[in-house]
């Protein structure tokens, strides 16, 4: 018998299906275009630096956590305002108002690591 990858035979089924999936992204969608209207912006990426930057203010273990994580691989500004506004595109994916620990610790899990040499 051949199987899979081995994290497909430790993982559970998926939750959700393609249309709740699609339903959740719409509302996170939604929820921008409404924040940043004022701005002139529709999404977290589109939104100006400040703006953006007020929007996805951590919640303080989120600010600890992110300046750890700063501090420890030498983030840059850039790398930081990017690391925010994919926090804040989690926690509105999640459907909450603030963004949190959490949403910090997800979005510095997608962040690409230097090669090992």
């Amino acid at each position: 018998m051949v199987f899979g990858f081995t994290a497909d035979l430790v993982l559970p089924p998926p939750t959700e299906g393609s249309a709740e999936v699609g339903a959740r992204v719409a509302e996170a969608r939604d929820r921008q275009r409404m924040r940043y209207a004022e701005a002139g912006a529709r999404t977290n990426a589109d939104a100006p630096g400040a703006v953006a930057e007020a929007a996805a203010a951590p919640d303080e273990p989120g600010t600890r956590l992110l300046a750890q994580a700063a501090e420890a691989t030498r983030m840059s500004a850039r790398g930081y305002a990017r690391t925010l506004r994919v926090a804040r595109t989690i926690a509105d994916l999640a459907g909450a108002d603030r963004v949190g620990r959490i949403h910090v610790a997800e979005a510095l899990s997608y962040r690409r690591r230097a090669p090992v040499s």
